[in-house]
């Protein structure tokens, strides 16, 4: 699994992400929503420097030298 995500693509899928999950978990009764599990998706792959959608359509993000 080779790194095709980084520097701003990173930080904006860790804070979407987050921001998605703690949205759901402070609106609704304490449980995560279905928005709160589509915030998991952006959050995993800032945090693994790796996205499956990128890979498939031939997108790197990351700099040569990163």
């Amino acid at each position: 699994m080779k790194s095709n995500v980084g520097g701003i693509d990173k930080i904006a899928r860790i804070v979407v992400g987050a921001v998605l999950i703690l949205l759901i978990l402070l609106a609704l009764t304490g449980t995560i929503g279905v928005w709160g599990w589509i915030g998991v998706v952006p959050l995993a792959t800032g945090l693994f420097n790796f996205c499956p959608a990128w890979k498939l359509l031939g997108i790197n993000t990351r700099r040569p030298n990163q």
